[in-house]
């Protein structure tokens, strides 16, 4: 992947997890780990934060996209998804 093109992918949680003590991907609640869990199972997958998931520079685009879909079925947490 050269420079320039998204190596991290930034997530709007709904209003009941946006707020700061929630901690949004790193929230306690068993569904948000799960989801973690899953998430790190993509071997380009470099670190989770609160609201951004960082990928490898050399990560594919199929990848990033199949992890945006991935993420936008997440009705219940995820408000929106970007790419950076």
């Amino acid at each position: 992947m050269s420079a320039g093109l998204p190596r991290a992918i930034r997530v709007a949680f709904q209003k009941e997890w946006a707020e700061p003590a929630t901690r949004g991907l790193l929230a306690a609640d068993p569904r948000v780990r799960t989801l973690c869990r899953v998430l790190v199972t993509y071997p380009e997958v470099r670190h989770i934060v609160p609201d951004r998931i960082s990928l490898d520079a050399g990560a594919d685009a199929r990848t990033l996209e199949s992890v945006v879909r991935f993420l936008e079925r997440q009705q219940w947490l995820v408000k929106s998804v970007r790419l950076e």
